[in-house]
């Protein structure tokens, strides 16, 4: 009996573990001989059509080159339709992927991520090689984990000893020190000097993730980080956003906004917060998601003096938003969300537990989802959408986000489903590959004053490069990892088309088909050892 309660205490430890720690507990696999070839001396990719991230048309043929982990030579070999003459073309190379028909495009950019939340799982390989399967060069971690072992694993992509996207790594004020939490201005400047100048591994944090900050505590921070080159991103969630709108921390020089939280409320139109009913309770997590919906009828109408005054104001204070749009989908269609089709295979028993109804479990808000709920959400989608839509025309930065991990949302996929939102926004499939790839890396390097390193494919520049099978442009559901179904008419059967072949990062060739199958087994794997256990499968409903 005495080994059972202890057990059961082990147990419950586990589970009260703050999801953002779990990723730490897990030794993190190094990268195998036989995972990823290269880099290359040389590696020439020969004859493909080139999307080049800045939302020029595509171009091709053209014989891309990379020497080590750089773009050495982009060069035009011929016109569509015409025989390829071999003279003139680049020299060969030590190792060489004929891509022609096929799709050339620069890596894909997750500006909002985090790897904690899976307990008992290989949860950093996991995730790390769900994201390369998508396209998923660069990760913003907001954050990964814990600090130390954020910029940990950091250091180890930088030098490939892993199989991960490149990381760029934010934190919450007062994290990573040991003088406490950050409560005034002067001890918010001292923690942005020690984070700027803190280095683990040979690596130093690379921006700031700020939410409910008390706004003297936020216009310190945003000032010190400025000075030291740090980037910022705020959640400016309901605790906090009465006294700090997305306006209010633009103003203050926030250079990003994640999710939606302080958008509508930066343009209210009949009162100065929004109207919650009485009985609302934050720490409810039903009344937190359900109410924010209703945002969509007590903001600005679009095209309106105040909408346009917003995104001008916006635009001319280079705000960037991240919307994430992908993680709170469910919100407006439960019943897809949890039965979508790559649940079975590719999310860990242990992260579809986690999604269930829970008042404990964060973004397990289904205690009662109602289809007024759901209609809330949709008209909230609707306006959101379209001040992101307005926004882009009017020259603002939007970028691709996730925040996967919570809401029945899987790494990976849901970046490609990200980019399928934007496209319903209204963005043009260039300009949602424009989000990112090229937008991405403008935000990642702007703060540190830097010109960037990747996104569009340019020599000089990293070579994170995917390589496609299809034309995105016309189908982005190509990308995902399950593909797309099709009717083959040849044979009358309907088929599966997966076209991301290989993802190219720091001149390292994955073979996407191979991270898949990975996944898979690890997958399959932690179902095997946790057979017997309680608990839906995933994809099975409640």
């Amino acid at each position: 009996m005495a080994h059972r309660r202890i057990l059961a205490l082990i147990l419950f430890s586990l589970v009260c573990i703050p999801a953002n720690l779990l990723a730490q507990m897990q030794p993190t696999t190094r990268r195998g001989p036989d995972e990823g070839e290269g880099p290359f001396r040389r590696l020439v990719i020969r004859g493909a059509t080139v999307i080049d991230g800045t939302g020029a048309p595509p171009r091709g043929p053209m014989d891309i080159v990379v020497e080590g982990d750089r773009i050495v030579e982009v060069r035009s070999v011929g016109f569509p339709g015409v025989p390829i003459r071999e003279r003139g073309r680049p020299g060969p190379g030590e190792k060489e992927i004929d891509a022609h028909g096929m799709y050339v495009l620069p890596g894909f950019v997750d500006m909002h991520v985090h790897t904690g939340g899976v307990p008992k799982a290989p949860q950093a390989e996991y995730v790390y090689k769900l994201w390369l399967a998508h396209g998923v060069t660069t990760v913003r971690g907001v954050p990964f984990g814990d600090f130390r072992w954020s910029l940990g694993e950091k250091a180890l992509s930088e030098r490939n000893q892993i199989v991960a996207p490149r990381m760029f790594s934010y934190h919450r004020p007062g994290t990573g020190w040991d003088r406490g939490p950050v409560r005034d201005a002067e001890t918010a400047r001292e923690w942005v000097r020690w984070l700027a100048n803190t280095t683990v591994d040979g690596v130093r944090a690379d921006g700031i993730k700020l939410g409910a900050e008390d706004p003297a505590v936020m216009a310190a921070i945003l000032d010190e980080a400025r000075k030291h080159g740090l980037g910022t991103v705020a959640h400016l969630d309901q605790m906090g956003v009465v006294r700090m709108t997305a306006l209010d921390a633009a103003r203050l020089g926030l250079h990003m906004m994640t999710h939606y939280y302080g958008l509508m409320e930066s343009m209210l139109t009949e009162a100065s917060i929004q109207n919650w009913p009485p009985d609302y309770n934050y720490n409810n997590e039903q009344h937190r998601f359900g109410n924010v919906a209703h945002l969509w009828y007590q903001s600005a109408e679009p095209g309106s003096e105040r909408w346009n005054a917003l995104i001008k104001e916006f635009r001319e204070l280079e705000f960037g938003i991240d919307p994430t749009m992908t993680i709170y989908e469910a919100s407006r269609d439960l019943s897809r969300a949890m039965n979508l089709e790559w649940h079975r295979e590719y999310t860990l028993p242990s992260l579809w537990e986690f999604f269930q109804p829970s008042r404990e479990a964060h973004g397990s808000y289904w205690f009662d989802w109602t289809s007024e709920d759901e209609f809330h959400w949709k008209r909230f989608y609707q306006k959101w959408m379209r001040f992101l839509n307005d926004y882009k025309n009017a020259g603002g930065i939007v970028t691709v986000g996730t925040d996967s991990g919570f809401i029945f949302s899987t790494f990976g996929f849901e970046y490609i489903r990200e980019l399928e939102l934007l496209r319903e926004a209204g963005f043009h499939p260039s300009e949602v590959i424009r989000s990112a790839t090229y937008y991405g890396a403008l935000e990642l390097f702007r703060p540190k004053r830097e010109p960037i390193q990747f996104g569009i494919i340019r020599p000089g520049l990293k070579a994170d490069l995917l390589v496609v099978e299809e034309n995105p442009l016309r189908n982005l559901k190509v990308l995902y990892g399950t593909g797309t179904i099709r009717l083959n008419d040849e044979t009358g059967q309907v088929e599966r088309v997966q076209a991301l072949r290989y993802t190219i990062k720091d001149g390292i060739v994955y073979d996407v088909r191979r991270l898949l199958a990975d996944v898979r087994r690890m997958v399959a794997e932690a179902k095997a050892s946790r057979s017997g256990a309680s608990g839906l499968a995933p994809g099975a409903g409640w």
